[in-house]
């Protein structure tokens, strides 16, 4: 029988549960730059956050390629389209951590249609620095 159930399963081509192909969730932080990633600790707690399409991520909980991630800033919305041309974490002696960010219009020279530079000690509540 249990031959017969192997015998089937070749033949349909399965080798069992098909993996969940990795998220953007998950390569993000994978793929990001030193300069995009800050790990550590903000207000007493281990925080992990990628800075990824000029938003700033805080990394949760990790389930093999799936990943729990919340926005937790981004700059104001501009009305035409942009792309991002600077993005930063940065870690300060004060305990906070520091994230620049500049979206860039299509077509236009020079930086930023919309971006900031912002401080957090917490990694979630963020304050403009300018």
């Amino acid at each position: 029988m249990a031959a017969g159930l192997l015998a089937a399963l070749l033949a349909a081509g399965c080798d069992g549960p098909a993996a969940k192909a990795p998220t953007e969730a998950f390569a993000a932080p994978r793929d990001a730059a030193p300069e995009h990633v800050f790990r550590g600790t903000l207000a007493g707690q281990p925080v992990h956050l990628v800075a990824h399409d000029c938003e700033v991520f805080r990394i949760g909980a990790v389930h093999g390629t799936q990943v729990d991630w919340e926005r937790v800033l981004a700059p104001e919305p501009y009305p035409f389209f942009t792309s991002c041309a600077r993005q930063s974490l940065v870690a300060n002696a004060d305990g906070s951590v520091t994230a620049t960010l500049g979206r860039m219009a299509f077509g236009a020279g020079g930086c930023c249609a919309t971006g900031g530079t912002w401080r957090s000690r917490d990694g979630t509540t963020w304050t403009p620095t300018r």
